[in-house]
Parts: structure tokens; C-alpha cells; sequence
């Protein structure tokens, strides 16, 4: 868990790498009431002590309390030893502006939240069929930003990996978030991983940790395709000494273009408990078992 760094790495030509684990914001921005400041403080301030250096969050996650508390817990630490990013396009009422002006109006409120002059990473999110107008006005508003120092980056953020791809493909981004789609249980976007490292382009996993990955001894009766998968991939794991989460956690780094997990909690217990997991190392041979090659699919390395 190291600071942002922009030199390449020795296996690839990625432009921008963020730190290799990150505390996801919007749990803290869905924390009720005033306990719920002083919870989200905690848990930064957990993350932080556990070695996390990289903090992700957006104006709608919690209607602009993610970027307020996180701003105010990273406000006790100096800004040059942690990267901060956020997201455009969906405003704090939820609604879409993917209009140049829009997202200027957008990232200068973020600022405001976090109470920082500048961001480091930023991400275009969720645009759904809104996809032509982020390109046309968001990704050239983004660039000249980062060419006037105000961000560092500028990325996307989607559910679609295949609408992630057009954009690596289109686009002069630096990095993308693709939640839940590489994964222990799901290795859909593996196409787009391979644009990425040919692109020199950051990805960042999140959504890692479902529920299956989490409860993977659930009941024996299920007849869920991810619950019988879970149980049979926590099988081969504990013949390692490996839980599932574990497994989860370190899973996505074994592509070359991954950079960066981020983790969600809403509490210091969970953040530290996570943060365990991520210390401990998962054996090169598990990853090399023909059981678990049968259940997932493994990039080439």
C-alpha cells in the first residue's frame, strides 16, 4: 500500500498507477446521522493506520457526505501522501450532467466537499446512454483540466466493461474502475483487461467481496450458480490455507493491467479486518491448481 506513482512499472506501461489497495467511500456516505460523522472519521482513520493510501468516493454517495467526511478525516494528514478520487457526470441528486460545464461545476463542489485544491484521480461515471455526450464533452473537459494541474487523471466508472472498453479504445483516459466484473466469480471482463495493458491504462477492481465470496459455506441446498461455485472454489482454497475474501482479494492483481482494489467498509473493524486479509499471501501454487482452473479463468502470465 504504497503512495501514487506514475513511473511504469517493470511488467508494464501503465501511465498512472494508483496505490494497491483502496478504501471505497460510499459506505461511509450511507452512515445515518450525526454518529454517523464520527463512525466514517474512524474507519478513515483505521484504513489509514492499516497502510491504505488510496481513498475512492463520489458526490451522490450519500448526497455529498462521503466527499464531506472524507475530507474532513484526511484533513489531519499531508496531502502528498495519499490519493484522492472522485467521480463526475452523476451530481448529488443523482441526476447525469455530462456536459462540459457540467463537469466542471461538478468537480469544483467536489473540491469544495473534500476541502482540497486539487484532485488526483477523477472518473466519468456511469453515463449509460448518456456514453456520446461523456466522450465528446466530458473526456476533452477532463484532459484540459489535468493539463491546468486541477487533476492528475481522469478515468470511467461503469457497471458495462464492454462500454469501458470503448472508452480505453476512443479515448485518452488514464484508468478505469470495473466493479465486480473481474473477479473470483466473475471473469467476464478479461477482454478489457487486455485493452488496458496494451493501452497503458490503470484498472481498478472493486465489488470483490460479495456475498458469495464472503458466506461461501451457505446453505448446502442452494441451487445459486455463484453459491455453488463459492463453496467449490473455497474447497480448493483451504486445501492452501486460504479463506475466500482472501483469495477475492488478491485474485484481480494477477492480471498485469490491475493496479488497484478497492475495498468498501462502514466501520474500523471491517476496514481492519480487510486489511488483514490483504497481509496475508496467498501461495502461488493455489493459483496453479487444476480444480481451481476448471472454476475460474486465469490471465496468461
Amino acid at each position: 500500500m504504497t503512495a501514487p506513482s506514475r513511473n511504469l512499472s517493470p511488467r508494464t506501461t501503465i501511465r498512472f498507477r494508483p496505490p494497491r489497495f483502496g478504501l471505497g467511500g460510499s459506505p461511509i456516505g450511507e452512515l445515518p446521522g450525526p454518529d454517523g460523522d464520527a463512525v466514517a472519521t474512524a474507519t478513515v482513520d483505521a484504513a489509514y493506520q492499516a497502510g491504505i493510501r488510496f481513498f475512492d468516493t463520489a458526490p451522490h454517495y450519500g448526497a455529498g457526505r462521503s466527499e464531506r467526511r472524507l475530507g474532513t478525516a484526511l484533513a489531519r494528514h499531508p496531502r502528498g501522501e495519499f490519493l484522492v478520487s472522485t467521480r463526475v457526470g452523476r451530481l448529488v441528486t443523482g441526476d447525469a450532467d455530462f456536459s462540459a460545464a457540467g463537469i466542471r461545476q461538478s468537480l469544483s463542489e467536489s473540491l469544495d466537499r473534500l476541502a482540497v485544491s486539487e484532485i488526483d484521480l477523477v472518473f466519468i461515471d456511469e453515463p449509460g446512454e448518456l456514453w456520446q455526450q461523456a466522450m465528446d464533452e466530458a473526456c476533452p473537459a477532463l484532459l484540459e483540466l489535468r493539463e491546468q494541474g486541477v487533476i492528475s487523471a481522469l478515468g470511467a466508472a461503469m457497471d458495462d466493461w464492454q462500454l469501458l472498453d470503448r472508452f480505453v479504445r476512443d479515448t485518452e483516459i488514464d484508468a478505469v474502475v470495473i466493479a465486480g466484473q473481474f473477479s473470483l466469480l466473475d471473469q467476464s471482463a478479461l477482454p478489457l483487461l487486455d485493452r488496458c495493458e496494451a493501452r497503458g491504462v490503470a484498472a481498478i477492481a472493486s465489488g470483490v467481496l460479495t456475498r458469495h465470496v464472503l458466506q461461501p459455506d451457505q446453505s448446502k441446498q442452494s441451487s445459486d450458480p455463484l453459491t455453488i461455485r463459492a463453496r467449490r472454489i473455497s474447497a480448493v482454497c483451504e486445501r492452501y490455507g486460504v479463506s475466500v475474501p482472501q483469495a477475492a482479494l488478491a485474485f484481480p492483481s494477477r492480471h498485469p493491467a490491475v493496479t488497484s482494489v478497492l475495498i468498501g467498509a462502514a466501520s474500523p473493524a471491517e476496514i481492519r479486518a480487510d486489511a488483514a486479509l490483504v497481509r496475508q499471501p496467498v501461495p502461488a501454487t493455489l493459483w496453479r491448481d487444476p480444480d481451481l482452473a476448471k472454476l475460474i479463468t486465469l490471465p496468461e502470465r
